[in-house]
Order: C-alpha cells, then sequence, then structure tokens
C-alpha cells in the first residue's frame, strides 16, 4: 500500500501503460530506474516527463518505498536527461506536483522539465 495517502497507486495509469509498451511515446531517454519522453500536452518549446519504472504515486511515496538505488538511478537520470537534451543553459524549470492539491493529474510519481523560452515567476501572482 502506497504511502501517500493523497490517492492510491492505479496500475492502469496512462505512465504504467507506457512503462508496460501498451502505449507508445516519444523516448528521450531510458535506464533501469526511469524513462523519458516528450508530454504529448507539452507547456513549453521543451517539455519531457521523467518517470520511474516502479510504482510510486508520488514523493512521499518513493521516498519512504524506493531502495536507495531506485532513488539514486532516478535522481541521476533526470539530471542525464536535462543535460542530453541541452537544458542546462540557459536553463530549465522542474516541476513536480504531488497530491490532488497539487494538482497531480497521474498517480504515478513523475518530473516535468520545461525550457525553451523565458518561464517567469514560479506562481501567479496573486
Amino acid at each position: 500500500m502506497p504511502v501517500d495517502a493523497t490517492q492510491p497507486y492505479d496500475p492502469d495509469n496512462i505512465f504504467a501503460k507506457i512503462l508496460r509498451g501498451e502505449i507508445p511515446c516519444d523516448r528521450v531517454y531510458e535506464d533501469d530506474y526511469a524513462l523519458a519522453f516528450h508530454d504529448i500536452a507539452k507547456q513549453a518549446p521543451t517539455h519531457i516527463l521523467v518517470i520511474p519504472r516502479g510504482a510510486y504515486v508520488g514523493w512521499d511515496d518513493f521516498s519512504a518505498r524506493a531502495s536507495e538505488a531506485e532513488i539514486a538511478g532516478f535522481v541521476r537520470a533526470v539530471g542525464t536527461v536535462a543535460r542530453n537534451a541541452g537544458l542546462v543553459a540557459p536553463g530549465y524549470r522542474l516541476l513536480a506536483n504531488s497530491g490532488i492539491d497539487a494538482g497531480q493529474e497521474v498517480p504515478h510519481l513523475h518530473v516535468h522539465l520545461f525550457a525553451g523560452k523565458s518561464l517567469g515567476p514560479m506562481l501567479a501572482s496573486r
């Protein structure tokens, strides 16, 4: 049972289906710990998703249940994807929504890498 209490892991979520090869994706990177692919609903000129191969809902679940190798492998994969895509300079935004209130739509841990234009402030002013 996931530790992340915001929502249960759904083995039929879109990212689980992508990992199983049931839904195609435009892959940019893969290894034993992660898969990265272009987002089909991109919100910046470059919009890449990086997901762990394990069934983790969000960061809380991942940090509580993943092995040290999975955690290190996933974090390294995110950095490798950014470097390989040439995002390090002039920069990129790394975003992870965790939980319903944060706007997480798919109950599988994932991070977004946005780049290719000035991204503005982190949150809209109120």
